[in-house]
């Protein structure tokens, strides 16, 4: 299993660090290629350039009066999200099917069941903030 993870491109973990204006600020974002990569994938498909999509997350978090206090983490999580609704098949690679055209009640009604389901297959308990 460990070789799939050893024996991938170092590239991909390699930190490049971004500059970019939210709302008239500049700012810095640090992230491994990997993310880099799958935000400008996911930027293509609502044919948007990176930094235009940053800016659009950042304005909508806050509208949504979340607290973004770790943005980078937010932008990784977004990925990995995007990468596990692909895997489970509630959203397709296609890079031609925009994003925006997507029906995320019903993504995000699907992505709880099964988050529900892994959670009781799995013993799998997010409430407990410590590993033991």
């Amino acid at each position: 299993m460990c070789q799939l993870f050893i024996n991938a491109d170092s590239q991909l973990w390699t930190c490049r660090t971004k500059s970019l204006r939210i709302d008239g600020v500049v700012t810095s974002i640090r992230l491994e290629e990997f993310f880099w990569h799958i935000l400008a994938e996911v930027a293509f498909r609502d044919q948007m350039s990176v930094n235009q999509m940053i800016t659009r997350l950042y304005l909508e978090s806050l509208d949504a009066d979340h607290d973004i206090g770790n943005f980078t983490s937010f932008l990784r999580v977004c990925c990995s999200r995007y990468l596990s609704l692909v895997a489970d098949g509630d959203l397709t690679r296609d890079a031609h099917l925009p994003l925006n055209e997507v029906n995320a009640k019903t993504v995000l009604e699907q992505e709880q069941l099964r988050t529900a389901l892994r959670k009781s297959r799995f013993g799998v308990d997010t409430s407990k903030s410590s590993i033991n």
